[in-house]
Parts: C-alpha cells; structure tokens; sequence
C-alpha cells in the first residue's frame, strides 16, 4: 500500500520534468507565432485581395474582391519597384564585401599581439552599432549636405568637388552610412569566434616558420568560416530590407525617390497609394527574394568550403 502511495507523485513529478522545457519555451513559441508566423500568413491572405470602389463614390462602397495572383502580377509589372530590387543588388554586391572585409580585418587585428589598447579601440568601433539608424542617417545626412557640411567645404577647399547626394554618388553615401553603423556588430562577432580558437594551433603555425598574415589567412579565417557565413548572410538579409537610411536622406535630396528601396516602395504603397493588398503582395514578393537569395549564397559558400577542404 505504501509503494503504490509513493510510486503516485514519483510519475507525477516524472511528468511535470518533462513538461518543464516546454513550459520555458512556451512564452518565446507564443511571441514568435504572434509577431512573425502571423503576420506572414496575414500578408498571404491580404495580397489574395484587391479593394474595388462601386457605386456613385459616396461612402463606404469599396468592396474586397478575391483576384488571385493580381496583386503579385502588378508588383512585377512595377517598373520602380523592379529597379529598387536593382539598387539594393548593386548597393549589396558592393556594400557586403566590403563591410565583412573590414570587420574581418578588425577582428584579426584586435586578436593579434599588434594593437595596444583593444579594449579601447573594439569600444570605439563598437560604439556606431548603439547609435539608432535614422540618428545615423541624420549625423550623416548633416556631413553630406553641401550647404552646411564641414566635410564637403574642406574638401572642395583643396580643388575635390564632393557631392555625395549626386545621383551617382547618394547610392554609396547609403552604404557608407550602413557600412559605419554595423562594421562593429560583425567585428564582435568574428572577435569571439577567434577567441574560441585554440592557441596550440598558432604556437605550432609559428614555429613552422608563418608568419602573422599565414596564420591569418590558413587558420583563422577557415576555423571561423562558419561566423563569416553567418555575418554576411545578416548582411544580405539587411541589405534587401534596406529603408531608414534612404528614407531620412530622402528628406534632403530629390535623388531618392519614395520608392527608391523594395523596402520604400512597399512603405508607399500601404500609405501614399492607399493600397494594402498591393503591399503585402511587395512583402511577399521581398521576403522570397530575400530567402532565394540567402540560400544560394549559403549553398555557394558550403561548396566553395567543401572543396577547398577536399
């Protein structure tokens, strides 16, 4: 009688140990459902709709009408919107290589024995990360415009006429803006994967006789090609949803259109246009984009690794 007494809370308790991680995630699994899951399939349903006005246009006489794939067909016959997916490419191909190259750069140095004072210098690159994006954008947006920016007077000062809102330059101006606001954040990164690195491995590099530059090049980077991978797929995923950094620069040059950015012109749409059901087909549209493009940069650089290794 006493067994079976006691053997009762054992599968009882047994049972609420197996419930307990559950019940730890259940607040994250709640929230992400909420704030991702949801919305997406909200997108889905809403880009499955087009709103039709009837009648004399005396109150509320628009009715939701199902139209299938429509709204999907006009995004892809949008001509502005199809060459901001254009900008965020080229500003992407430029602004990512360069971005990681730097970050990489900085966390080697950081990690070698060559710069004095790293907690310092890894704060002060650090510290533009802190600084919100349309704060970024607007200390930018002042050292840009040529009526009041110092940067521009002094280097017209020398004979070097600056413009960087020009219509070819403003697409680089963005990128500048983005590269000095999350070099840090990559640099952190690639910084505490190479602490993980054991040591043994350099002293052992170095009395074969590499220098600094080989043992970055042979040991580092590939024991932390799984970081790099990670920042520049964050990188990608950033730069096709690029939207504050043109959006405030777009208050002080006319060489940044409302729709300038996927991003932006989604933005116009739900707003300017008054067009929900046409925005939500641009999201659904950025957001497969932005997945395609995340896996065959992802499928490149896991080929590219495994023949190298092989």
């Amino acid at each position: 009688m006493s067994s079976t007494t006691i053997a009762a809370p054992r599968r009882r308790a047994g049972a609420g140990l197996r419930l307990a991680p559950y019940l730890f995630v259940l607040p994250f699994a709640v929230l992400f459902v909420w704030f991702l899951i949801a919305p997406i399939f909200v997108a889905i349903g809403n880009s499955l709709f087009r709103e039709t006005s009837s009648g004399l246009g005396f109150g509320s006489a628009n009715e939701t009408v199902f139209v299938w794939f429509e709204q999907y067909a006009k995004a892809l016959q949008d001509a502005e919107f199809l060459a901001g997916f254009g900008r965020v490419l080229l500003y992407g191909v430029v602004q990512v290589p360069v971005m990681i190259i730097i970050s990489a750069v900085l966390a080697l140095l950081f990690d070698s024995a060559l710069v004095k004072g790293k907690r310092f210098f890894q704060l002060a690159v650090f510290l533009p990360y802190a600084v919100p994006g349309v704060i970024a954008a607007l200390l930018w947006g002042f050292l840009y415009q040529p009526s009041v920016s110092p940067l521009v007077a002094g280097l017209r000062s020398i004979g070097i006429p600056a413009d960087f809102l020009s219509p070819g330059a403003v697409l680089w101006s963005i990128a500048n803006v983005s590269i000095w606001s999350y070099v840090g954040i990559n640099m952190i990164i690639l910084f505490s994967a190479l602490q993980s690195v054991p040591r043994d491995m350099y002293e052992a590099a170095k009395l074969d006789g590499a220098g600094e530059l080989r043992i970055a090049m042979s040991i580092k980077i590939p024991m932390i090609w799984p970081a790099v991978l990670l920042t520049t797929l964050s990188s990608i995923i950033g730069t096709l949803q690029l939207f504050n950094e043109p959006a405030v620069l777009k208050t002080i040059t006319s060489n940044i259109s409302s729709d300038y950015t996927p991003n932006m012109a989604i933005y116009a749409a739900s707003t300017t246009a008054n067009d929900p059901q046409l925005a939500s087909a641009m999201a659904i549209l950025l957001g497969l984009a932005t997945f395609i493009l995340s896996v065959v940069i992802m499928k490149l650089t896991t080929r590219r690794k495994g023949v190298n290794q092989a």
